[in-house]
């Protein structure tokens, strides 16, 4: 984050951007990023460039709403490369009581995310909610793996090709 600061007010070596300039500048780095990730999954490596894009989302989405929406899209796009390709393998985790069901398919895309983020941080330690989504939420695990890494678990329930549940879940140790 920048600080816009008068000329008497820059320290020494200190480059005084504008809101503009700097909100240009990202927005020009983003769509750069995005297509760079997009490249790196069309070549055969869709995994990586989803954890970079998941880590991307991660950087940006608390003060830069459209460009975190932007690495969102490449997310979904690079999940619809390699449908056929195994999903991740479930994180064990000791889950105790019954599961809160979210099922996001009515809701608008762009508020899916902030229901599903909410509900995981509503979560108390060893609990779960079952997600039901019209397409597979596999950018949501980058989007996981990046910001919660090692605190949740991920289990696919059903896997389309209308309707996929998902569990995810606040791990014990992940508190």
């Amino acid at each position: 984050m920048s600080r816009n600061l008068s000329t008497a007010e820059t320290l020494p070596g200190e480059l005084v951007v504008n809101d503009a300039a700097e909100s240009q500048t990202i927005a020009a780095l983003t769509r750069i990023l995005a297509r760079a990730l997009r490249a790196l999954g069309e070549c055969g490596e869709p995994e990586r460039a989803s954890r970079l894009a998941a880590q991307a989302w991660v950087a940006v989405r608390g003060d830069h709403r459209a460009e975190a929406g932007r690495f969102a899209g490449v997310l979904h796009h690079l999940s619809r490369l390699h449908p056929s390709e195994s999903k991740e393998p479930a994180e064990e985790g000791s889950m105790t009581g019954p599961d809160q069901l979210l099922d996001v398919r009515g809701e608008a895309p762009a508020r899916r995310h902030v229901l599903i983020f909410e509900t995981y941080t509503a979560l108390s330690p060893g609990t779960g909610f079952v997600l039901v989504n019209d397409h597979d939420p596999k950018p949501l695990y980058y989007q996981f793996a990046a910001e919660h890494d090692g605190e949740f678990t991920w289990d696919y329930l059903e896997e389309g090709p209308e309707v996929w549940c998902v569990r995810i879940g606040r791990s014990e140790a992940g508190v």
